[in-house]
């Protein structure tokens, strides 16, 4: 049998303890080519933001890069490394996204290894995958790289995993961390309660991902069944699209987060009055009242707007702001400074333009 690859121990500390992990978007010009200077921008602007990693070559990094026409998965990941190399210190998490069934995956992975990536996201949208597949494919693809399980929502193409199946994926040794976003209370709580039964909840990191739920998972605990009892389980940090934007403001609310589980009543306070207004962001960047249509252009419109893009053009020409979205985006920028980095970036973007 083969060795279970290992998370370098800086990682895997940054990984246990909790951070902000921003899903990386991808810069084009308006012939919709990558940019690269603006692509190396964001992942400065991260960086300095104080995230704890960086996931590239995920949904918000846009599936299509992966398109023979395109062929931009293995550029946006080495521009990624490239930078992390230069400016991140050894515990900022490096994750690559990987999709496609398991010669695909495996082949994705291999090339993130190569490139210096400490773990891989595994997207569970596979065509035609049934949950023994997607099980297979993850013992594969943890043969070459540590694996965060991902439980993607199904208005965008993710499949329905329920509570055995999330046990049977924890069991996997090769697992180190699990982002749940469903955006669905039940199914949150399945895929909890499936860690707990695997056994393995001291060794697997919760992670949110329902960008509608941020601050209610953050102070979440669950009480669950494993296999030595009663336990409690909480999300540690996040690994969210939301979090490709107000950067630095995320790092200070998951600060705030880590204090009142420890019993900081004042930083409680703060969360509880931050969370309906995290929310009322979300909305207008992720466009949820138009099925999610805008949600990769929502996102690049708030950056956009902050100066960092130069506008929000994405590989399917489809994929485009909804009426009104970059409106509504201005105003909940405007609303909520204390949630977005307009000062912090305005400072800084022309260095990171260099």
């Amino acid at each position: 049998m083969s060795a279970v690859p290992a998370l370098r121990p800086e990682a895997a500390q940054t990984l246990a303890h909790g951070a902000v992990i921003p899903a990386h978007p991808l810069a084009l010009t308006s012939e919709r080519t990558l940019d690269e200077r603006r692509q190396r921008a964001l992942t400065r602007y991260y960086l300095d933001a104080g995230a704890g990693g960086i996931a590239v070559g995920v949904h918000t990094t846009q599936f299509e890069i992966r398109d023979p026409e395109h062929a931009l998965f293995e550029p946006v990941l080495a521009l990624a490394a490239e930078e992390m190399n230069q400016r991140a210190g050894a515990h900022v998490v490096r994750i690559a996204g990987v999709a496609g069934g398991t010669a695909q995956a495996v082949s994705e992975a291999e090339l993130a290894r190569d490139l210096g990536y400490d773990a891989v996201l595994v997207s569970p949208r596979v065509a035609g995958a049934d949950d023994r597949a997607l099980l297979d494919r993850a013992r594969a693809v943890g043969e070459v790289l540590p694996i965060v399980g991902f439980y993607l929502q199904t208005a965008i193409g993710g499949p329905v995993l329920g509570r055995e199946f999330w046990r049977e994926f924890a069991s996997i040794p090769a697992v180190v961390a699990v982002k749940a976003a469903p955006f669905d209370r039940y199914r949150t709580l399945e895929l909890v309660r499936g860690v707990a039964a695997s056994g393995r909840a001291d060794e697997i990191a919760l992670y949110t991902g329902n960008d509608d739920a941020i601050v209610a998972d953050l102070l979440a605990e669950f009480h669950v069944e494993s296999p030595d009892g009663p336990r409690t389980l909480r999300f540690v940090g996040g690994l969210l699209g939301q979090w490709a934007v107000g950067t630095r403001a995320a790092v200070s609310l998951l600060d705030d987060a880590h204090r009142a589980a420890a019993g900081d009543l004042e930083a409680y306070r703060r969360l509880g009055r931050r969370a309906s207004d995290m929310v009322d962001v979300n909305q207008a960047v992720f466009d949820p009242g138009n099925d999610f249509h805008g949600v990769i252009a929502g996102v690049h419109e708030m950056l956009r707007q902050q100066g960092l893009l130069q506008g929000t053009w994405c590989l399917d020409p489809r994929e485009s702001l909804s009426p009104g979205q970059a409106e509504e985006i201005e105003r909940v920028r405007r609303a909520y400074p204390e949630l977005n980095d307009d000062a912090f970036i305005a400072e800084n973007v022309e260095s990171w333009l260099r």
